[in-house]
């Protein structure tokens, strides 16, 4: 459930929460420390809508009929670039997510916007020349491997502190354990 029907008192008008109970384990996430991984999400989605009509217009354009992918060398890298992108899409939002819950929003954000510009310079370069598609596909895939560094990082953090809560946890019942003889 949405709004601020799970506090007691009434909800800041701007800010949304999710009640605990649709959470796992009982927490309270404020959508605003999601909104610019959801902002960035929608992008990306308006993005890939931009070239699947780029692929419309070139189909039209040298005439080529659904469901064929083979024509001009023009429409190919149209059709490739395109689907190359899609390819991509969603290893990309999976990394942004992740690296926005676990390491850091912000950070995570605005490499989400470097990945989804350097993509858009990646599929406009490629549609001119298939050289045209190698230096915003590596960066391209520099920022997509920091998303992965982010998010193992936020990972290792949130999983070494469990453990080591869970340990310090057992510790107190393993030693009365050894102390009981």
């Amino acid at each position: 459930m949405l709004g601020g029907g799970c506090r007691s008192g009434p909800p800041a008008p701007h800010a949304l929460t999710v009640c605990p109970a649709a959470l796992p384990g009982g927490a309270e996430m404020q959508l605003e420390q999601i909104a610019l991984l959801a902002a960035v999400t929608v992008l990306g989605v308006l993005e890939q809508a931009y070239f699947a009509l780029q692929v419309i217009y070139a189909r039209r354009q040298y005439k080529v009929s659904p469901p064929g992918t083979a024509g001009p060398p023009e429409f190919e890298r149209v059709f490739r670039a395109q689907a190359n992108c899609s390819e991509y899409f969603p290893i990309f939002v999976s990394v942004l997510w992740v690296a926005g819950l676990f390491f850091q929003q912000g950070v995570a954000a605005v490499c989400g916007l470097l990945y989804l510009y350097a993509r858009y310079q990646y599929f406009q370069g490629y549609a001119l020349s298939a050289q045209g598609r190698l230096g915003p596909m590596y960066f391209s895939a520099k920022i997509l491997w920091i998303l992965i560094g982010l998010s193992v990082a936020g990972l290792l953090v949130h999983f070494l502190s469990l453990s080591s809560l869970v340990w310090r946890m057992e510790m107190p019942s393993k030693l009365q354990l050894l102390f009981q003889w």
